[in-house]
């Protein structure tokens, strides 16, 4: 139904606005194809979010989507001080959030475009490269800080577990999801760059590092491939004493799918335009089916179109 309401406000946006002039300074000049707007994009999302803009305005010429990134907490912000009306994050809004928008006289629409991931991380020379979500949930909460509490024989020493920003959304879902008083413990650091976190745990033996799959998960893409020879992806089981490695699983788009992988989270637009202007357009396009295939080809999984999960043996 949501998909509908983006389309049948698409097509009747683009038949108001092309058939009337701005007959008022004030009003907006922006169509569902053509004009300018910005949009702020938790930057966890960057990668998928920049194809997404460049395709799009491949296709509408006339179209300038600016996509401003940053952490979670100042998405939000910008859509509560209503300077920005179109965001991109991975949760919806709060029941406080939704009263202050409410009370602009705004109704925010929610339209899922993907189910993402969070990705663990380590140095390649690490031997621990698979974990329990019980593990996880000890190391997030500061029960484990040394790699010889997980593995006796290993080398390594204290765990330093690193975000690419303490505001982050990927940072906000392991202290909702993994931590009971969702507080990060002392032994967490932030590279303030998802490059820069990728630097530091490939330089560093005992890192521990947490980040949105979709940067090391197109494998068309140079700069991912490059990312991934660099570090070493963990392998999570949802059992608490996984009997063989087969329990343990990668972010893997099937595994993502199948919901196996158990660290998953969905991507939504959210957006309080009111009408149907290039935000809207902009929204409608990535939930389409064009949009819905750059998401599947970058290794998240489309929201809005079915998915086939091939088994080879």
């Amino acid at each position: 139904m949501k998909n509908k309401f983006w389309a049948v406000l698409l097509a009747a946006g683009s038949l108001v606005y092309t058939g009337c002039g701005n007959k008022s300074g004030d009003a907006p000049t922006d169509t569902p194809t053509s004009g300018k707007v910005k949009i702020s994009v938790d930057e966890s999302f960057k990668p998928i979010i920049e194809t997404q803009v460049s395709t799009f305005e491949g296709i509408y010429k006339r179209a300038d989507v600016e996509a401003v990134y940053k952490p979670e907490g100042d998405v939000i912000k910008d859509m509560l001080n209503d300077s920005i009306r179109v965001i991109v994050l991975s949760r919806k809004l709060t029941p406080e959030e939704e009263a202050v928008i409410e009370k602009k006289k705004r109704i925010p629409r929610i339209t899922k475009i993907a189910i993402d991931a969070v990705a663990v991380i380590v140095n390649r020379s690490n031997p621990d490269s698979l974990l329990t979500l019980d593990e996880l949930k000890s190391i997030f909460g500061g029960k484990t800080k040394s790699w010889k509490q997980l593995n006796k024989d290993s080398k390594l020493k204290d765990i330093t577990i690193v975000f690419d920003n303490n505001n982050s959304g990927t940072a906000r879902f392991v202290k909702d999801s993994l931590i009971a008083d969702h507080k990060l413990p002392s032994n967490t650091f932030a590279a303030e760059s998802h490059a820069a976190l990728i630097d530091y745990v490939e330089k560093n033996e005992n890192a521990l590092g947490v980040i949105g799959v979709n940067w090391i998960s197109d494998f068309d893409d140079s700069t991912v491939v490059g990312f991934q020879n660099r570090i070493k992806v963990v392998g999570i089981s949802a059992e608490p004493l996984p009997r063989t490695t087969e329990s343990y699983y990668q972010p893997y788009q099937a595994y993502i799918a199948q919901g196996t992988y158990p660290l998953r989270r969905y991507l939504y637009i959210i957006s309080t335009e009111g009408r149907a202007g290039l935000g809207t357009g902009f929204a409608s396009y990535v939930a389409g089916d064009k949009g819905q295939r750059i998401i599947l080809k970058s290794g998240l999984v489309p929201a809005t179109m079915p998915v086939r999960v091939i088994g080879i043996q």
